[in-house]
């Protein structure tokens, strides 16, 4: 954890210990406005919560502008020139929200943030207000002066999709134009565990349906000859993934996941699997759950158990969602999972494929300067070793942003951890994770700075 710039960074944690408190306080204010992003809408939460994010960052020394897009909410731009020789760093990050949902399972309001144990709760404390406040608070660490130049990207319609930001970097790039990008919305594995995400896998939607019968029939006088679409579409369902639990469709990428793994107690526990139960598939779980394919059924329309009737079914249908691995196109791995259902034909019948959504993954390049500069800067505040780790997530202007800047380092970290419970009832982010992530991206910019202008000298 030593290095030429360790008492520097030990400058800045103190520096940022002493800003915690309004940092926190700042937080506060925004988890309290609820900003819930809705398709086709931009209603007075959403602006509201654009207008303090912009004085967040203006009273941070940047330069702040709006930019107004068809489809989406106004997405805070801004910029601090870089000094002489130092590099641009982009930061990205987003200020709606995910619904609610039922507030008779959140032990605290949702939209009144409120400390137990150590964590904030509330809906956005962890995805992704304490990110925008973890970018403020690295501006703050340096007094509005950062040794790097700084641009901004802080949208408001991430949660359903950008908009028309995911086009806008292609047809815009200078706007965007950096040495390196922080995405401020993932953080760490588990609570401790200095986290740099490398890869986000892609994602493509697909829509199966059969229709046998005009209308459903009693299961005593048609069943065992009638063809019951609902056993049909199981069938064709079943055929997705072998006897093991590994994706058995044919075209789409898996490879081994290289360097370090979640551990699998660590996975069971995050993802509360029933004790004694197995876990899907085969191989590392880096590869099952980062760099190889997942298949799942995320909806099925079928008949009710509560009220049912003895009837042969006469029609089903599901949506499937595809995970891809970070470096395969997302549009070739849903032309192949839809090519195998279509071939199927169970019982001889055929069934409807169709294509739904699909976004690009993403596959960091990890061997340049910023992610030098990072991994100093993550293990000193954490003071542990970095996991360099995947995601199965998605975030789609990280691929549009990388399209536009191909030469771009994007780094993919943050404030939360495994156990927040983002989109989900007593969301929350750990005091001690947000700090962390404060003093490791002020620490960045300095590590940053230092490493780009020795190696654009050594290059000279």
């Amino acid at each position: 954890m030593s290095g030429p710039s360790s008492e520097g960074a030990e400058a800045l944690a103190s520096t940022v210990a002493g800003l915690m408190p309004g940092l926190r306080r700042d937080l506060e204010d925004l988890v309290r406005i609820p900003s819930v992003s809705v398709p086709g809408q931009i209603d007075a939460p959403l602006l509201e919560a654009f207008e303090a994010t912009s004085r967040l960052f203006a009273d941070a020394g940047v330069s702040v502008g709006r930019l107004d897009l068809p489809d989406t909410a106004p997405v805070v731009v801004g910029e601090i020139p870089a000094p002489p020789g130092a590099p641009t760093v982009l930061l990205y990050s987003h200020y709606d929200v995910v619904p609610a949902g039922d507030e008779t399972q959140w032990t605290s309001k949702p939209f009144e943030p409120t400390e137990r144990d150590g964590a904030i709760y509330g809906r956005g404390a962890a995805d992704t207000k304490s990110n925008i406040m973890m970018h403020v608070g690295a501006l703050r660490a340096w007094g509005g002066r950062p040794p790097v130049g700084v641009r901004l990207c802080i949208e408001g319609y991430e949660e359903i999709g950008s908009g028309a930001l995911l086009s806008y970097p292609a047809s815009d790039p200078e706007l965007f134009r950096a040495d390196a990008l922080i995405i401020g919305d993932m953080g760490s594995i588990a609570p401790g565990t200095p986290t740099l995400t490398t890869a986000l896998r892609g994602m493509a939607n697909v829509t199966l349906e059969v229709r046998t019968l005009e209308s459903g029939k009693h299961s005593g006088q048609y069943g065992g000859a009638a063809p019951d679409a609902l056993i049909t579409l199981l069938h064709a369902i079943a055929s997705l993934h072998d006897e093991h639990g590994d994706v058995a469709v044919a075209g789409l990428k898996r490879n081994e996941w290289e360097g370090r793994a979640q551990p699998e107690e660590q996975f069971r526990d995050l993802g509360t699997v029933l004790d004694g139960l197995p876990l899907f598939g085969t191989g590392g779980l880096g590869s099952r759950i980062w760099s190889g394919p997942a298949i799942t059924v995320v909806g099925i329309d079928v008949p009710s158990v509560d009220g049912a009737v003895n009837a042969v079914s006469p029609y089903a249908r599901a949506v499937l969602n595809v995970r891809v691995h970070p470096e395969q196109d997302a549009s070739e791995a849903q032309a192949a999972v839809i090519e195998h259902l279509r071939a199927q034909r169970p019982f001889g019948i055929d069934l409807d494929v169709q294509p739904g959504p699909t976004g690009n993954g993403f596959a960091a390049a990890t061997d340049g300067p910023a992610y030098a500069a990072a991994r100093g800067a993550w293990a000193q505040a954490w003071g542990a070793d970095v996991l360099l780790a995947g995601s199965g997530g998605s975030i789609p202007i990280v691929s549009a942003l990388a399209g536009a800047l191909p030469e771009t380092e994007a780094l993919l970290v943050g404030t939360t951890d495994g156990y927040a419970n983002i989109h989900g009832p007593d969301e929350r982010v750990l005091l001690s994770e947000f700090e962390h992530a404060v003093v490791a991206e002020a620490d960045f910019f300095g590590r940053y700075a230092e490493a780009f202008m020795a190696t654009t000298k050594g290059r000279a």
